[in-house]
């Protein structure tokens, strides 16, 4: 346990009432939501009651959309000059093919989200590339994982890592028979706009691994 200024954080977040709250608080009906993000209002009608996990893509989409920042979606905190983490009460939020812990939240002017992603094996590699400002850093901890930026495809064992101005289109998967776990951290542009960025749940359907 730490001795610096700490935050406390629950287990998981309760994804879908802050999702539905922040929209009623913008009076933004499900329409115009859907509009603002690209997504159906039946896919955020089902996230808002609980009924579906949005994927890390959807997350970063609806943050743009309602002005929050993606760690603004594991818990609303005062904003503090130290954040201590004890790893017992990272946020923890569980998507299709995916599990994001929120390994920080709550620093005055926080610029960076840094998150540990679990990608179940043999993850679909379906999806839409994703771009959002600012620069991603990816290092892989554990198996092993694809990451496409752009035009290239880029293979990930332990201690490899990537980083990469996000406004090139990426997505990435995890085709192995055993789970990948990576460190991702998002760096925001312009006095700590974090709002204004997306991210992807990393699928995707062509290229070969370069490394």
């Amino acid at each position: 346990m730490g001795t610096e200024e700490r935050v406390n954080q629950g287990s998981s977040p309760n994804l879908g009432p802050q999702i539905r709250g922040v929209r009623e608080q913008h009076r933004l009906s499900l329409r115009a939501l859907a509009d603002r993000c690209g997504l159906s209002t039946n896919a955020i009608s089902l996230i808002e009651r609980g009924e579906h996990s949005p994927s890390i893509a959807t997350l970063h989409k609806l943050a743009t959309a309602l002005g929050m920042r993606i760690t603004d979606f594991f818990q609303q905190t005062d904003e503090h000059a130290v954040v201590f983490t004890d790893q017992d009460d990272r946020l923890v939020a569980n998507g299709p093919g995916f599990v994001m812990e929120c390994l920080a939240i709550g620093l005055r002017n926080q610029q960076i989200e840094p998150f540990v992603v679990t990608i179940e094996p043999e993850s679909p590699k379906s999806g839409v590339p994703v771009v959002h400002s600012g620069q991603e850093f990816v290092y892989c901890l554990n198996g092993s994982l694809r990451y496409r930026i752009g035009e290239k495809t880029y293979y990930l064992g332990p201690g490899d890592s990537l980083l990469f101005e996000a406004n090139q289109a990426h997505c990435f998967w995890n085709d192995s028979s055993i789970p990948a776990q990576i460190l991702l951290i998002f760096q925001a542009t312009e006095g700590g706009d974090l709002a204004r960025r997306r991210h992807m749940q990393a699928r995707d359907t062509t290229g070969d691994g370069n490394r």
